[in-house]
């Protein structure tokens, strides 16, 4: 089955960023998917040709997954920032268990904040323990490294430097708190309520 880009100009005009770095960083997505569908399609030939025990499977099979994740965690990305958003709704199961892991709306922004101002390349991720009902707010590392087995995410910021150093230069934290300000809390709550 064969990936194919979404397309995220609806977001074009978003406050905080500015469009040549969303057409930037569409580029940069657009990538991840043909790069998930070349790949797929070097390891089905290897298959077909019963080439699997050579390493070059091996190390397509790896990148494979960095790739991918790369492709999913921008659309997550994309999908859970918009124009028209509104604040997390108070009344919500989301909200409530933002309040109990973190006291407070406040507190988790603070935790994601430090979260997302790591030193390095790598995305922050307000994660859902789907057995525990559990929620953590995470460094993903790469693509591919860091996240939680099983976990779902309900919200994901992109802070490799493509995603704002055009606009922000080195400052991740006024990058951050733009964010912070084109959440689409209707589409983490329809994440968590999945």
């Amino acid at each position: 089955m064969k990936y194919e880009a979404k397309n995220f100009e609806n977001l074009l005009g978003l406050p905080g960023f500015s469009d040549n770095l969303l057409k930037n960083h569409f580029v940069l997505y657009q990538g991840y998917v043909a790069n998930t569908n070349k790949l797929s399609d070097q390891l089905a030939a290897y298959l077909k040709e019963d080439k699997v025990a050579v390493p070059e499977y091996a190390e397509i099979k790896r990148r494979l997954g960095w790739e991918y994740d790369g492709m999913r965690l921008h659309e997550l990305y994309f999908e859970n920032i918009g124009k028209n958003t509104s604040p997390i709704s108070a009344g919500s199961e989301l909200a409530a268990k933002i309040n109990e892991t973190f006291g407070s709306l406040e507190n988790w922004q603070k935790d994601f904040r430090a979260t997302g101002a790591m030193r390095g390349i790598g995305w922050a991720v307000l994660y859902l323990d789907p057995l525990s009902k559990n929620i953590f707010n995470i460094w993903i590392n790469e693509h591919d490294t860091g996240h939680l087995a099983g976990a779902k995410p309900l919200l994901v910021m992109d802070v490799f430097e493509h995603a704002y150093l055009l606009d922000y230069g080195i400052k991740k934290a006024d990058y951050i708190e733009a964010f912070l300000k084109v959440i689409d809390w209707a589409e983490a709550e329809k994440r968590f309520n999945k």
